[in-house]
């Protein structure tokens, strides 16, 4: 049974959470503020997270931040819930490493499908009949340890950034578009939000290109190949 961690200050909202995932199927464990929501997640290695942004302790930027950069729990998939709707709000989270973005009030049972369909996305990464081994240049991409050397040097890359650059290089001479970059890696054609993409693609380039040496490409106004 795949087990949910929720992490929420608001007990109406907690309730109604835990009620709901637990009817399908999920086993729940609840952390009421950010400090305790953060152990949990370093101790029980939830298999997704409901992460509230606005926390007492530490809010759900810095949990999500901290769980990202941690070998632990940087796999596991967040998904954030806030009253917060604004777009930079929206855009920080998906930038730092959040799975997925739902304002209060939601509906469950697109908050249900949501789970779903990131519970689907990550099994279909980890039965990938990708090549073992991708090599570009003096990069290599290792799909099996989702590790990428330059030069025989591990490049620490955060997991939204690996899965760009591994989406990319499967797919290494085609153009891809950002909206389709969007989709595959966040699991939501996020209309709008590409600024996300280019972000993530300008943190890339700065760790695994040279000046001499550059590895994606931008195709103005469409998006991005590797050469």
């Amino acid at each position: 049974m795949k087990k949910i961690l929720i992490i929420e200050d608001d007990d109406h909202i907690v309730e109604l959470l835990k009620f709901n995932v637990e009817n399908n199927g999920y086993e729940v464990s609840v952390a009421m503020d950010g400090h305790d929501g953060l152990n949990k997640a370093i101790n029980e290695l939830p298999d997704l997270i409901l992460l509230d942004l606005m926390l007492p302790g530490i809010d759900g930027i810095d949990i999500c931040n901290k769980l990202k950069n941690k070998d632990r729990t940087k796999d596991i998939p967040i998904i954030m819930l806030t009253a917060k709707g604004h777009e930079t709000d929206k855009i920080l989270g998906l930038e730092i490493g959040a799975d997925d973005y739902i304002t209060k009030p939601f509906s469950v049972r697109e908050l249900m499908t949501r789970i779903k369909v990131v519970f689907r996305r990550y099994m279909k990464e980890t039965t990938s009949d990708a090549p073992a081994l991708i090599s570009i240049g003096d990069l290599e991409i290792d799909h099996e340890k989702h590790e990428v050397k330059k030069s025989g040097e591990v490049v620490k890359l955060t997991l939204k950034e690996y899965q760009l650059l591994e989406y990319l290089a499967e797919n290494r001479g085609k153009v891809l578009s950002r909206n389709a970059l969007l989709d595959r890696v966040w699991g939501y054609d996020y209309f709008g939000e590409t600024r996300t993409v280019d972000v993530h693609i300008r943190h890339l380039r700065k760790k695994i290109e040279d000046d001499d040496a550059l590895i994606i490409e931008t195709i103005r106004g469409i998006g991005y190949k590797i050469k």
